[in-house]
């Protein structure tokens, strides 16, 4: 599986997004909770000039808080208008820095997580490939930062719209989108969910 490559279609999909949003859609709330539509494309894209000594740096001017170092990024782009994150999400189809890693499936993870997190508030659904889902279904829910191997601890997650399952115990089943979404922690999902594992994964987000 080329990942890199699927990492740079799910970028080219998202810069095709951005180009067609308008002034308020740019100003509108996501599923990132304080976060507008322009924050979240600053933040997708904030570690793309970051290598291993950049990103040091980084977290030891924000006290080796993650949150404060995403806030970080997102700053260094604070004053860029929408046209100008179209053209940096343009410029980075193909990942560099610290999303090229592990193939390119940090930038296809994150940035996969992130449309949805734009798109499902400005009610923008979108078919995702099933190849680019499960990617990134089996590397969020092993992903440091995303935090997704305690969430579905104890669980079986099993898509029902792509051939990908994962875990053993109570079961979790959904679209595959649904349950990205669930491993990364998105409130509000489980009521796209079923099975006895809910609960559980929903107590968790």
């Amino acid at each position: 599986m080329d990942t890199m490559a699927l990492a740079r279609d799910e970028r080219t999909d998202f810069a095709e997004l951005l180009a067609g949003l308008t002034p308020e859609q740019w100003d509108a709330p996501t599923l990132c909770v304080g976060w507008r539509v322009r924050e979240v494309v600053a933040h997708v894209y904030s570690y793309e000039d970051l290598g291993w000594l950049g990103l040091a740096a980084r977290m030891a001017r924000t006290g080796f808080n993650v949150d404060r170092a995403n806030a970080a990024g997102v700053a260094d782009h604070a004053a860029k208008d929408p046209r100008e994150l179209t053209d940096l999400a343009r410029s980075h189809l193909r990942p560099t820095g610290l999303t090229s890693m592990l193939g390119g499936r940090i930038a296809l993870t994150d940035g996969m997580i992130h449309q949805q997190d734009i798109r499902r508030p400005l009610g923008l659904p979108r078919s995702i490939p099933d190849e680019r889902l499960a990617a990134a279904l089996d590397t969020a829910r092993i992903a440091p930062t995303i935090e997704g191997a305690k969430r579905v601890k104890g669980l079986r997650l099993v898509a029902t719209d792509l051939d990908w399952s994962h875990g053993r115990g109570d079961e979790v089943r959904g679209t595959g989108e649904a349950l990205l979404l669930a491993i990364a922690g998105r409130r509000g999902i489980a009521e796209e969910l079923e099975g006895p594992g809910v609960r559980t994964l929903a107590a968790r987000a």
